[in-house]
């Protein structure tokens, strides 16, 4: 049984609306994937992003973001490995040629490469901390954080396919080589923007 309130539960789908559809790494992949491929190509990668994000929150709500509270170098060091790793999407996705050569190299990325990615994702991290941390129950048990999950997993899925179907709508005008460099040079631009407020903590923290 669930301890969860109707505000509560509702400050929670607030939440995960608003960091689900603002920018962020999942998203600007998500988008320039479905600019490069298509929407079919990317689903794996969308199935991956939202359900991965799913296993990442459970995770964290059960006991590893206690584990960050006793060694906070841990989670800067990842934060770090994160960055790195994001800096080296956004250089494939700005040096990307044409159609189907897109943030992933040569092919978009399958469904454990995406799922996988959210462990080093910052935003991703910050988001399930928040939402283990403010919005599920402090009295509640495993089926709360369970709720929490499914909430997420529900208002994650159509923000993700309304960022890869913006990136389909915008194929025909990408067919160009001149404006799919453009354009996969500001998604690039995007995610390396999303990494300023990480590196500066990584920095502080390092400093």
């Amino acid at each position: 049984m669930t301890s969860y309130t109707p505000q509560l539960l509702g400050a929670l789908t607030l939440f995960a609306f608003v960091s689900s559809i603002t920018p962020g790494p999942n998203n600007a992949m998500l988008m320039a994937s479905g600019a490069n491929y298509g929407f079919g190509r990317t689903l794996p990668h969308l199935a991956g992003v939202v359900l991965g994000f799913v296993v990442l929150l459970l995770a964290v709500g059960f006991g590893l973001g206690g584990l960050f509270s006793a060694y906070p170098l841990t989670h800067t060091a990842l934060k770090a490995l994160g960055a790195i790793y994001l800096l080296w999407l956004a250089w494939k996705i700005a040096t990307a040629q044409g159609m189907g050569q897109g943030a992933a190299g040569a092919r978009p990325f399958t469904f454990l490469q995406a799922a996988g990615f959210q462990w080093v994702n910052p935003k991703a991290w910050t988001m399930a901390v928040g939402v283990a941390a403010a919005y599920v129950p402090r009295q509640g048990g495993s089926s709360d954080m369970l709720l929490a999950g499914l909430v997420v997993f529900v208002v994650n899925l159509p923000c993700a396919v309304a960022w890869t179907g913006s990136g389909v709508a915008l194929r025909r005008l990408l067919a160009r080589p001149g404006a799919l460099r453009i354009f996969n040079g500001t998604m690039a631009a995007l995610l390396v923007a999303s990494l300023v407020p990480v590196l500066i903590e990584v920095v502080r923290a390092w400093g």
